[in-house]
């Protein structure tokens, strides 16, 4: 039997190849260590990347010590003395809620809304992160995510909105940090207070006050709800502007929380069923005084800057809100009724009411008139001879009778007004779109927005404080502020200021100066000549001072100037208030040629109503931080009457005028209300009113300056164009209402209050004729009082007195040219218009600090 054959050749080697395959053991595949391997080498690369990174940013994080005691952008409110809110300045609206005030659901909704493990995580959730990765590996995209409420107060305090990886990882950085130096709570507080909720509202109080109207304690479930989706994306999830996207928001915020355990199944259906009620609201303002609030911006802005809008100050003024409120009401009225004493303009706007039928189309046309003062702007339907039908946007569809356009005659010019109106479709057609107001009675009456303005202005004459600040018809309507930045001729109202110097000098009320025609050389009058005269071209001859200032005689200011010397005047008026820009160095100074706003004057007569001391006008009181810490509290200097004059006396005003010529000053000023220009002040029942009236030439300006002791107040009245106010329309009859209607309120209930007559001062009979002293034994004369002993002036009032040049004559402060003549019994100072003034340009006020 053959034995088998061995192979041989290919067959032979391929079987030792198998045998020898079969034979070894199996070994692990080596690509699983070189993956391990890159792994490995990758994380180290990446860990020493990172380290590296860390190295180099750590030192550019910034200090989070700061977050300890943070400060809050908060904007500046502005109180009246008797803290109602007038104003608030700044764009972020915010106020700060501790943590303990926080109520416990409003917590649970911003955790269940933006971050369900915040009490649980380092500062930064890790799983959050790794989902924001993997987001971008899948789209690509860098979307935010994985942001924890602890990252985002890092985002929000320390770094920009925008969507960088390396603002990433400086915001993980800074909330590690965070998290290891702050309780959980307080990284909490700082989110809630932090955060922008939309409508220029950051914090959760802000976003509870713009969009519900209360406070965070106050809010329902459903509220806080909607106001916890709202950090991420306010504009999105508003519930003004988007009510539908807001719902749903608010729906998940709550099925978070109820998942989360944060609530019943009973409190999360009942928050459902809440309807959507938000809507914009803004804080209550509780005084309307926008003139008011500008002058404390403006002093703010210059002290702090931009610090000023966003470091929550507290600024509270001087203003008292019932006379704020009385100065606001009569400076209207008396614009009005000068404005309807001289016609009804007739409507500027009228549409076609057959073309134009919809409510909808009406509402807008009434809108685009805007609000002005009192006035409401309304639509005529119908017109007929006895009444008027109106349509209004908020008030319904009123009636106006013929009696509430009986004044209505046609305006012609400022000195001209055609008649009074027969019937009602003589002034009103269908389609017309007028204003109305309501009057004293509560009745609708047909009105229009005045073209001339004015101002009024109060002071505490004792300390300067500002008590009441009107500077137009409406802040809407013009910003200027005239009752301190218009800058006007004061007229009669500097004659005081020449009496007081004349009786310094030794004058007495009883002294007699001769009212006759006096003509100076004055290169800048018309043919070199300044020939000042009465208005009425009659002259009184000799003429007692008491008499001369309470009727305003021209000649008689210009003659005790040239008495006194016009260096003293001007010498005397800077120490009143007045700054030497504002007093022309001719003798046109003793009519009033110089310039002045009501408030320089309010000043001016603070010196008469206070004893003759000088106080400075000041508006702030105090300022407190937001935290309550007092930063300013202002020190006024005071009038002092019962300190001794040798006796110190902290911030004691300085005295401008001896006891003497005040009390002969207040007592000539006096007869001007008992017996001269203003004796409509009588009005008013008291004895212890004074003041003067100015009237500027060609009625361009109308001013009472008056006052009490103690309260002193100036009215004003103009046009900005500087044009005239029309015939007659003197201080007495355009000034003197305004100051009358609201000196009537704040004298409501006070006590006269009398000067006492000082040791200096007598009574004695003086010869009316030449004002001196008649001896004892003489009978006859008049009693006046007088200095003791009476110095009297080396000055023969009863014989004309030659004719002597001027000092340096130059065009008054305004740029006219010396004045001739003046209204009757109201003397003016400048013959020809100031040029005019821009309304819009405001003066820099000096400083209320």
């Amino acid at each position: 039997m053959n034995a088998p054959r061995a192979p041989t050749g290919l067959a032979a080697i391929a079987e030792t190849n198998t045998v020898a395959l079969l034979s070894r053991k199996p070994r692990r595949p080596r690509y699983w260590l070189v993956t391990f391997e890159v792994l490995l080498v990758a994380a180290l690369v990446i860990g020493l990347g990172l380290f590296g990174l860390y190295r180099h940013l750590e030192p550019q994080l910034p200090d989070i010590a700061i977050l300890k005691e943070v400060r809050y952008q908060i904007p500046m409110s502005v109180y009246s003395r008797d803290g109602k809110l007038i104003a608030q300045f700044g764009e972020k609206k915010r106020s700060p809620v501790a943590i303990g005030d926080v109520p416990r659901d409003l917590a649970h909704a911003f955790i269940a809304a933006e971050d369900d493990r915040f009490y649980d995580h380092v500062g930064v959730d890790y799983q959050g992160i790794l989902r924001a990765v993997l987001t971008f590996a899948r789209t690509g995209e860098k979307r935010q995510g994985g942001s924890t409420i602890t990252m985002q107060v890092a985002r929000n305090f320390f770094l920009s909105s925008e969507k960088t990886f390396l603002r990433k990882v400086k915001e993980i950085m800074l909330a590690v940090r965070i998290d290891s130096e702050l309780p959980k709570d307080q990284i909490l507080e700082l989110y809630l207070n932090k955060i922008y909720f939309g409508q220029h509202a950051y914090g959760i109080e802000a976003a509870a006050q713009v969009y519900y109207g209360k406070h965070v304690g106050e809010l329902t479930l459903g509220e806080m709800a909607m106001i916890a989706g709202l950090p991420k994306a306010p504009s999105a999830f508003n519930p003004v502007a988007n009510p539908e996207r807001a719902q749903i928001r608010r729906n998940y915020v709550l099925r978070r929380m109820r998942k989360l355990r944060f609530i019943t199944d009973e409190a999360y259906q009942k928050a459902l069923n809440e309807p959507i009620t938000a809507r914009i609201h803004t804080r209550a303002i509780e005084l309307d005084a926008p003139y008011v609030a500008e002058m404390v911006r403006a002093e703010m802005y210059q002290q702090y800057g931009e610090d000023a809008y966003e470091s929550g100050y507290a600024v509270y003024t001087t203003i008292d809100s019932h006379a704020q409120q009385a100065a606001e009401s009569a400076l209207r009225s008396g614009l009005r009724n000068y404005d309807e004493r001289h016609g009804y303009r007739k409507a500027k706007v009228h549409i076609d009411l057959k073309q134009i039928k919809a409510k909808s189309a009406w509402n807008q046309v009434l809108e685009d008139q805007g609000p002005a003062g009192d006035t409401v702007p309304a639509l005529v339907l119908t017109a007929t001879d006895t009444a008027a039908g109106l349509y209004t946007a908020n008030h319904g569809e009123p009636e106006l009778p013929y009696d509430a356009v009986r004044w209505a005659k046609p305006f012609i010019s400022v000195g001209a007004h055609g008649a009074p109106p027969r019937s009602v479709k003589e002034v009103l057609k269908p389609g017309d779109v007028i204003r109305i107001r309501k009057n004293a009675e509560g009745r609708w009456v047909l009105t229009q927005i005045p073209k001339v303005q004015g101002a009024l202005v109060e002071l505490d004459a004792d300390s300067g404080a500002i008590i009441a600040v009107a500077g137009g018809f409406d802040y809407r309507l013009s910003k200027f502020n005239r009752a301190t930045q218009g800058q006007r001729q004061p007229g009669s109202g500097f004659k005081p200021v020449v009496y007081s110097a004349a009786l310094d000098s030794g004058f007495t009320p009883a002294s007699v100066v001769n009212d006759s025609p006096v003509s100076f050389p004055d290169p800048a009058s018309p043919g070199g000549i300044w020939r000042p005269h009465n208005y009425s071209m009659k002259y009184a001859g000799p003429t007692p001072l008491r008499e001369a200032l309470a009727k305003s005689r021209n000649m008689v200011s210009i003659r005790l100037l040239r008495a006194v010397g016009l260096p003293k005047v001007i010498e005397l008026a800077e120490k009143f208030g007045f700054t030497p820009d504002e007093l022309p160095r001719s003798f046109t100074l003793a009519l009033g040629s110089g310039t002045a706003s009501p408030l320089r004057m309010a000043q001016v007569y603070a010196v008469f109503a206070n004893g003759g001391y000088r106080v400075d006008p000041f508006l702030i009181s105090r300022i407190e931080t937001q935290n309550g810490r007092l930063l300013y509290q202002a020190t006024p200097t005071i009038a002092c009457m019962d300190c001794a004059d040798g006796q110190s006396a902290a911030n004691r005003a300085k005295r401008v005028i001896s006891e003497e010529v005040h009390y002969m000053m207040h007592s000539m000023l006096q007869d001007v209300v008992r017996r001269g220009t203003a004796t409509k002040a009588l009005e008013l029942g008291r004895s212890d009113l004074a003041g003067k009236t100015g009237t500027t030439n060609q009625y361009r300006d109308a001013w009472f300056n008056g006052y009490a002791p103690g309260i002193v107040a100036v009215a004003w009245v103009g046009f900005d164009s500087y044009k005239t106010l029309g015939d007659k329309e003197t201080g007495g009859q355009t000034a003197l209402p305004i100051w009358l209607e609201f000196m009537k309120e704040m004298l409501r209930d006070v006590p006269e209050r009398k000067f006492s007559q000082p040791a200096g001062i007598m009574t004695a009979r003086v010869d009316p004729a030449t004002g001196n002293r008649l001896p004892a034994g003489i009978p006859g004369g008049i009693v006046e009082m007088v200095p003791r002993p009476t110095p009297q002036p080396n000055f023969d009032a009863t014989i004309e007195e030659p004719e002597a040049a001027p000092p340096e004559s130059r065009a008054d402060a305004s740029g006219g040219t010396a004045p001739e003549s003046a209204p009757p019994e109201d003397e003016e100072v400048d013959e020809t218009p100031p040029p005019p003034q821009p309304a819009e340009t405001p003066k820099p006020m000096e400083s209320l600090f």
